[in-house]
């Protein structure tokens, strides 16, 4: 008796740990794929806000898409920038802006603090303006739910941060 309920826990233990594994395979791949993708040079990031995507081109015919949250109706920008700063776990001053919506929010919120929206790592942007960032709320991916930034999974922005250098160019189309 008592090795018969042995062997089901050992065999319900084996499953939900085979089961766990899978998962978190599954959602690590559908982060991130390798895309057929043309048009634009390698080593360019490309957001495309209406999908709520961003490629980094890897070449001429392929590039590496993930999930991003992106700008909120009125929010949303276009247009071509370069990566003017490469940031691990920066500290966010809230702009003006944030700052009128919200007026409780601290003036400075200290890099890797459970609360600051920046994640993991940050890509600067137009004089700071903007940010390809992570996120503290990886629920908003898929969105539009920022005032501008495009945010990516934390382990994301991790892996575009370490392809990148000062200077890539960054296009943002709808």
């Amino acid at each position: 008796m008592t090795h018969t309920i042995l062997k089901r826990t050992a065999m319900f233990v084996t499953f939900v740990l085979v089961w766990a594994l899978l998962a978190a395979a599954v959602a690590h791949s559908a982060t991130r794929n390798v895309v057929n993708f043309s048009g634009f040079a390698p080593g360019t990031i490309v957001v495309k806000t209406g999908e709520r995507r961003l490629y980094y081109v890897i070449d001429e015919r392929r590039a590496l898409r993930f999930p991003v949250g992106v700008g909120r109706a009125g929010k949303a920008w276009t247009g071509q920038a370069r990566v003017e700063g490469k940031y691990v776990e920066p500290a966010w001053a809230p702009p003006d802006e944030i700052i009128r919506d919200h007026p409780d929010m601290p003036r400075l919120i200290k890099g890797g603090a459970e609360d600051n929206p920046m994640g993991a790592a940050a890509l600067t942007l137009r004089g700071g303006e903007y940010a390809i960032h992570g996120t503290n709320n990886p629920g908003s991916i898929g969105g539009f739910v920022s005032y501008g930034c495009i945010r990516m999974y934390n382990r994301d922005i991790r892996e575009l941060y370490r392809m990148v250098d000062i200077g890539t160019p960054v296009v943002v189309e709808r």
